[in-house]
């Protein structure tokens, strides 16, 4: 089995983040990691791959991480190999700055054909920086495969899968058939850590990097000039104004503080 997992190297959500002058989110200014949620991907991927080697006859699972952007979205593939995953690949070009969702879906697309059968495409439910939730959809479209999003419990047997989806009225469980594009919750299970073993093991594995052109992708099609989305307007979130005390000196405090609450209808 071929297992594809898609990661995206995304700013830190815990950092000061701030936006270019062309609305685009500023990702030299602020450090960078693998978006939290991609790391369930892997972690379901991973999962997979040992279930399946330790059940009858020993299946091989190849696990390739996959990711899109710049030099520095390679660290994001180091992660994930760190994590367990085979191989990677890095598509990288100047022509994908400022891509938009529906481009970005082009691209892992592109990508994802040219690596050949590939049984699991497994994404995170969202990236934590754009958090459109749609790119799996869009990729699913894309490959003429079907789609099972947002799944909080993964099983599988040969080519059968069963995934359990947690909505807000009800639950669901879902059966499909390999090949399918796959995106997770994080639900799904804790993500692990990579070990030393692990981390000393990745310096090892192969990582390939693609070109638009080498994936039969136009140049074109994905960048900010094509993309169906964009920011117009971003502004500074407004500094916390400060707490109003309310003094108890002379036995009102409680009155005032009812009054406090009422005026912000919060009783």
């Amino acid at each position: 089995m071929n297992i594809v997992v898609c990661v995206k190297h995304v700013p830190d959500a815990t950092a000061d983040r701030q936006f270019e002058s062309d609305n685009t989110v500023d990702r030299e200014g602020v450090p960078g990691l693998m978006s939290e949620l991609d790391e369930y991907a892997v972690e379901q991927s991973l999962q997979l791959k040992e279930k399946r080697a330790t059940g009858d006859g020993g299946e091989e699972v190849t696990v390739t991480a996959l990711t899109v952007g710049p030099e520095g979205a390679a660290e994001g593939l180091k992660k994930a190999l760190q994590m367990g995953a085979d191989k990677g690949v890095h598509v990288v070009d100047d022509a994908i700055a400022g891509s938009d969702a529906v481009a970005t879906a082009k691209v892992l697309a592109g990508a994802v054909r040219k690596l050949g059968e590939v049984d699991l495409v497994v994404c995170g439910m969202a990236s934590t920086d754009g958090a459109m939730s749609v790119v799996p959809a869009m990729l699913a479209e894309l490959l003429d495969l079907p789609q099972v999003t947002f799944g909080s419990v993964v099983e599988s047997q040969d080519k059968e899968f069963r995934i359990k989806r947690d909505g807000e009225s009800a639950t669901e469980v879902i059966g499909a058939t390999a090949p399918l594009v796959l995106s997770v919750t994080d639900q799904s299970g804790e993500a692990r850590y990579p070990s030393f073993k692990g981390i000393m093991a990745a310096k090892k594995k192969p990582v390939e990097t693609w070109s638009l052109s080498d994936i039969d992708v136009d140049a074109g099609e994905v960048g900010a000039e094509a993309a169906w989305t964009a920011v117009i307007s971003t502004e500074a979130r407004p500094p916390r104004s400060k707490g109003e005390v309310v003094a108890d000196e002379d036995g009102s405090g409680a009155k005032a503080l009812v009054e406090f609450l009422a005026s912000k209808k919060f009783i």
